[in-house]
C-alpha cells in the first residue's frame, strides 16, 4: 500500500484531479458556513432582496476584456452631499418643494433601466409631483408633471411610454443620457458629465417628502451576474457545489456500497439468493432510469432526498454486480479462503473479513469515476425543470436560462458559468478515478 500510495506522484493527472476535488470541497465547507442553507432559500427566493439589483447584467469581469468602462449600478438620494431642499410658503397653508439631486456620470454604455422612488409623509389630501431631468449640456427635459404620488411610490422612468413618444420613441434611459439620441442606435454615445434630478410638488405644510433616490440600474453586476429575476448569480454558483457534491457522493456511497455488499453476499452462498440478485441486476439493466425519474419528480414530489433515494434503489442492482460477481468467484476458490473455513470461520465472518476487503482496491476507482454521473443526473433533471425548486443549483440556473432566453439575448455567461462548473466536477473526478484505476488494475498498473 505505501508503494501505491508513493506512486500517485508518478501520475500528474491524479494530482491535477486532487487538487480541483480539493478546491470544490473548500469552495462547499466556506459556502455552507459563509451562507447557510435558509439564507440561501429565502435570498433565492425573496423579491425583496432584489431591489436595487439590474435585471441580466453581465459580471463585473466582462470589463476585464473591453476598453469601455460599463455601467454599474448607483442610486443618488436624498442624504447625498450636494442636494438641494427648498421649501417656499405659498399661501393657504401650501408649500412649494423643490429637490435637485446632481449626480456624476462617466460611463461609456447606457444603463439599462431607471426607477424613481419616493417615500411621503401626509394624510391628505395626496401630493402630486413634477419631475425633470437636466442633462450636463443644460438641456431640462420634463418626464412627468402632476403624477399622483403614494406614500411610497416608484416611478419606473424606463417603462413610461408616454415620456418615450415625447424622447421620438427612444428608450428613456438611453435618451435621457445620450448626447443625440437621434442619431442610429450603434452610433449613440452617452453624454459624460453631471446630471440634475429635480423634483417639484406643492403640498400642506404639515406634509415632507421623506426618502427619495434615483435608481439607475447598470449593465455588469457581481461576480457572476444577474437572471432576470434580479437574481445575484453568485449565489446558485456557490451554493451548487455542495449540493452537487452531496449528491454525487451519497449516491455513489448508497449505490456502489450496497452492489459491492450484496454481490460479495450472493456469490458466497450461491443457489436461489445468486439467482435472484442476477435476475434484478438482468431486469434494472434494461430499465430506463432518467425517465422513471421525470415520472416521479413530476407527478410525486421533486424533492432532492426523494431523488436521492431513488437514484440509489435504481443503481443497486445495476451492471456492476455482473463485474464484481465475476471477481467474487475467482476469490472464492482461493487458497486462505478454504483456509477460513477449515478454521471454522462464519459465512459473514469470511464475506466482510476476507471476502470483500480483498476486491475492496478495486471499487475506489469505479466509485470516484460514478460520482460526477450522478451530478449530471440531478442537474440534468433540473434542467428539464424537475429539481428541487427551493434550491438553488447548477441546473436549477440553466433550466433559468434557457427559459428567459439567455442564448437567443446574447446572455452566454448565464448559461455558460453553470455548465463549465458541471464540466470540472466531472475532470476532477475523472483524473482521479482514471488514475486510480491505473495503479489498483494489475491489467494496467505501470507501477
Amino acid at each position: 500500500m505505501l508503494k501505491t500510495l508513493k506512486g500517485l506522484r508518478s501520475y500528474p493527472s491524479m494530482l491535477g484531479g486532487l487538487v480541483i476535488i480539493f478546491i470544490l470541497v473548500a469552495v462547499s465547507i466556506y459556502t455552507v458556513i459563509a451562507i447557510p442553507y435558509r439564507t440561501a432559500v429565502d435570498t433565492w427566493r425573496d423579491p425583496t432582496e432584489r431591489v436595487g439589483v439590474p435585471k441580466q447584467a453581465r459580471p463585473i469581469w466582462f470589463d476585464w476584456f473591453t476598453s469601455d468602462r460599463l455601467p454599474r449600478t448607483f442610486t443618488p438620494s436624498l442624504t447625498d452631499e450636494g442636494v438641494e431642499v427648498t421649501e417656499e410658503s405659498i399661501g393657504d397653508g401650501l408649500k412649494r418643494v423643490t429637490v435637485v439631486i446632481p449626480f456624476d456620470y462617466e460611463y461609456d454604455g447606457f444603463p439599462s433601466e431607471l426607477h424613481l422612488y419616493t417615500r411621503w409623509v401626509f394624510t391628505a389630501p395626496v401630493p402630486a409631483m413634477s419631475v425633470y431631468w437636466e442633462k450636463p449640456d443644460g438641456e431640462v427635459i420634463t418626464l412627468t408633471e402632476n403624477l399622483t404620488a403614494r406614500r411610497t411610490h416608484t416611478y419606473y422612468i424606463s417603462q413610461d411610454r408616454n415620456l418615450q413618444s415625447a424622447l421620438g420613441g427612444v428608450s428613456p434611459h438611453v435618451a435621457l443620457f445620450a448626447v443625440d439620441p437621434s442619431v442610429p442606435p450603434a452610433e449613440r454615445q452617452p453624454m459624460h458629465g453631471e446630471y440634475r434630478l429635480i423634483l417639484r410638488s406643492e403640498i400642506p405644510e404639515e406634509h415632507g417628502l421623506a426618502e427619495l433616490s434615483l435608481r439607475v440600474y447598470g449593465r455588469v453586476h457581481g461576480w457572476a451576474g444577474t437572471d432576470d429575476r434580479r437574481r445575484d448569480l453568485l449565489l446558485p454558483l456557490l451554493w451548487g457545489a455542495p449540493i452537487a457534491l452531496s449528491f454525487g457522493l451519497l449516491a455513489a456511497i448508497g449505490a456502489q456500497v450496497s452492489t459491492f455488499v450484496l454481490a460479495g453476499i450472493g456469490t458466497w452462498f450461491g443457489g436461489k439468493l445468486d439467482r435472484t440478485f442476477q435476475w434484478l441486476t438482468q431486469v434494472n439493466i434494461i430499465i430506463p432510469i432518467l425517465p422513471i425519474l421525470i415520472m416521479i419528480s413530476h407527478f410525486y414530489s421533486p424533492r432532492i432526498w426523494t431523488i436521492l433515494g431513488l437514484v440509489i434503489a435504481l443503481n443497486v442492482f445495476s451492471a456492476s454486480m455482473m463485474t464484481y460477481r465475476a471477481m467474487f468467484l475467482q476469490l472464492k476458490e482461493s487458497p486462505y479462503i478454504e483456509a477460513a473455513r477449515a478454521y471454522g470461520a462464519g459465512n459473514f465472518r469470511i464475506i466482510f473479513r476476507y471476502l470483500l476487503p480483498r476486491i475492496a482496491p478495486t471499487l475506489l476507482p469505479q466509485f470516484v469515476m460514478v460520482i460526477p454521473s450522478f451530478v449530471f443526473l440531478e442537474a440534468t433533471l433540473a434542467v428539464l425543470g424537475l429539481g428541487d425548486p427551493f434550491l438553488p443549483t447548477w441546473g436549477k440556473v440553466v433550466n433559468d436560462a434557457y427559459r428567459g432566453g439567455a442564448l437567443h439575448l446574447g446572455h452566454y455567461y448565464w448559461i455558460v458559468q453553470p455548465s463549465v462548473l458541471l464540466m470540472v466536477v466531472g475532470l476532477g473526478f475523472a483524473l482521479v478515478g482514471y488514475s486510480l484505476d491505473r495503479i489498483f488494475n494489475p491489467r494496467l498498473r505501470t507501477i
